[in-house]
Parts: C-alpha cells; sequence; structure tokens
C-alpha cells in the first residue's frame, strides 16, 4: 500500500509541474479501459522504499578531486513524503560502479531522472544496473549536482557532471575491463534531458580542466534515452524540470543553450529512443522531437513508442510492452557493435 501511495505522489508530483501541453492526447489503452475490460493494471516499477543493499554495497568514486566545481555552502530541505531512494542535496557528485558476472566489454552510464529535483536512485538506478549487468555490462550510476541547490552556474552542473563521468570512466577501462572507447549513456525522464545534453553538447567547454581526466573524450559512443525531457520551454516542456534547470524567467540565450534538439549536428552519436504515450508528465511528442532533429542530420535513431506505461517505468512493467525496450535497446547496441556504426 505504501508504495502505491508513493506511486501516485511521485505522478502527481509531476503532472502538478507539467506546463501547458495543448494537442496532447493518451494513445493507447487507458487505465480505465483496462479495469473495464477486466485487464490487470500494469506493474509498474517505481523507485521508493529504502536504500537498496545493491546501492549501497556498491563501489563508488567521486568525480572531482577535492570539491566540485562552484561550490556553494547550502542546505537544501527533502520533500516530507520522499522516499529515501529521492536523492537531493548533492554536493559531491560520484558514480556507483555495478559488475557483471561476465563482461561483455562494454560500459554505459546510467543517468537516473527527478524532475532535476532529485535523483531517482532505484527504479532508474539499480534496477537499470541490475538488467544490464545481466547482459554483460559493466554499469555506472550517476548522482549529479541538482540545479536549484544553489550552485554558482546552475544550468551547467549536471552536464559539468555528466561530462566528467564520461571522463572518469573511459580512465577506468583497464581497471574494469572494457573498451574504453565503448561507453554508451541511458537517462531517464529529465536525466533523458541531461543524457541528450551529453550526446550533442559533449565537448561543450564548461570549465576549465582541473587534472589529466579532462583531456579525455566526453562523447558517449551512443545514447538511450527513455521518457526523456527535451524541451525546455513552449506547450512540451516539463514545467518544473525547465525552471530548476534555468529559473523562473529565462531569456531566449539560456533557453537555446541547454535545448539539446536544437544542438544535434554531424558528431551527435545514435540514438534509441522509448517513450509511452500515455505519459501524463512528460509528452511522447518530447521524443519525437529529438527524433526529428537527428532526423535532419541523417541520423535516425531507433524509437519505440509504447501505448501504455506511464511515466517513471524504469525498466518497463512487467506485463506491458513497455517492459521490452531494455532487450530491444541492448539489442540494437549490440548491433551498433557488430556492425562498427557507433564511430
Amino acid at each position: 500500500m505504501r508504495e502505491q501511495t508513493l506511486t501516485w505522489k511521485r505522478r502527481e508530483f509531476l503532472k502538478s509541474s507539467l506546463g501547458t501541453t495543448a494537442g496532447f492526447s493518451a494513445v493507447g489503452l487507458g487505465m480505465a479501459d483496462a479495469r473495464e475490460a477486466g485487464i490487470a493494471p500494469l506493474q509498474i516499477p517505481f523507485g521508493g522504499g529504502p536504500i537498496p543493499h545493491e546501492w549501497q554495497s556498491a563501489a563508488r568514486m567521486a568525480l572531482w578531486p577535492g570539491a566540485a566545481p562552484d561550490h556553494v555552502a547550502h542546505r537544501v530541505p527533502r520533500g516530507a513524503d520522499w522516499p529515501a531512494t529521492f536523492l537531493n542535496g548533492v554536493v559531491q557528485p560520484d558514480l556507483h560502479l555495478f559488475r557483471p558476472q561476465r563482461s561483455n566489454g562494454r560500459a554505459v552510464l546510467v543517468i537516473p531522472g527527478g524532475a532535476y529535483t532529485f535523483v531517482s536512485i532505484r527504479n532508474e538506478g539499480t534496477d537499470v544496473a541490475r538488467v544490464f549487468t545481466e547482459r554483460g555490462y559493466t554499469v555506472f550510476v550517476l548522482t549529479y549536482r541538482l540545479p536549484g541547490e544553489g550552485w554558482a552556474r546552475p544550468c551547467d552542473v549536471p552536464l559539468c557532471d555528466a561530462q566528467r563521468a564520461m571522463r572518469v570512466i573511459r580512465s577506468r577501462a583497464g581497471i574494469d575491463g572494457f573498451d574504453p572507447e565503448s561507453t554508451g549513456v541511458v537517462g531517464f525522464s529529465a536525466g533523458g534531458h541531461l543524457a541528450a545534453s551529453l550526446l550533442t553538447d559533449h565537448a561543450q567547454v564548461l570549465q576549465p580542466p582541473v587534472d589529466s581526466l579532462d583531456t579525455l573524450s566526453a562523447r558517449p559512443r551512443c545514447g538511450i534515452l527513455i521518457y526523456p525531457v527535451i524541451a525546455v520551454d513552449g506547450p512540451l516542456s516539463h514545467a518544473l524540470s525547465a525552471q530548476r534547470l534555468l529559473g523562473a524567467a529565462p531569456d531566449a540565450q539560456a533557453i537555446a543553450r541547454r535545448s539539446p534538439a536544437d544542438h544535434v549536428d554531424g558528431t551527435t552519436p545514435p540514438v534509441f529512443m522509448a517513450h509511452a504515450l500515455d505519459d501524463p508528465a512528460v509528452p511522447w511528442q518530447n521524443t519525437m522531437k529529438f527524433a526529428e532533429a537527428l532526423g535532419r542530420q541523417g541520423k535516425f535513431p531507433e524509437m519505440h513508442l509504447f501505448g501504455e506505461g506511464g511515466h517513471g517505468f524504469g525498466i518497463g512493467p512487467a506485463n506491458g510492452t513497455a517492459g521490452q525496450w531494455p532487450k530491444l535497446a541492448m539489442q540494437w547496441e549490440e548491433r551498433l557493435a557488430i556492425v562498427g556504426k557507433a564511430a
């Protein structure tokens, strides 16, 4: 019962911050229709509950030597009903490492979502690590600085951490047994916005180098975006994510700086995307917006739109088609590895 309550609260939290969605409609078999037809509700994973044991026991590595750049002393309150798995107040961003029993020679950086307000480490972190390590991937889950928590350059700190994470991962390839050029990125919701920004702006200079790791490339080999926030203004945007990232009244330059669909070019890696058409928080047209931008560059993505699944489903509902995305994404990534299209 508590998990059902937390699921409802997270969805209401995200829905309440959704901007105007004129022209958006839920498509596919709705939950009311399913109940009337006698179909069991989707078993959607959720990010609540206590901190998973896998998270606590995972190896951890700080992204930055010493304090993170632009450190500002601040105290950030937590939501009164947030579960322990919604992290905020991230002062020292880090990576949690999950090793496979038998490596396939490839790695992924996983970026959980949370409306740039928290980092949801279970449904979009440890659950994802489990399914990817089962297929031989070395998985690094990122906890990143949240822009609304007092940093000097709010709209830059998440991407700064994501770039640094890619460099830290590449520096560990020999230690953890994977090809340094194999690392992809997987992002969810606001973490999908951050992953899309990394795909398009991996070379954007955000601060002076702090050590030799900053000479390494931050370009992912490929990207997997699951119900991503792409628009940060207009009717498709998720209002809270955009406000946390850009502030209450961003100017056109700030919006353009963090609009990844406008930054797709010839260096953007291959992309896989999945979204539920009944997503009540982040309209599926966000995925279409990024797909169209990729298509204009001749970089047609692999894209899957599911009739139901809602938002925040993580690895996917156990009895719904959206739960097929991990298998589809890994098959797609493995094809890239075989044919060499991700170079």
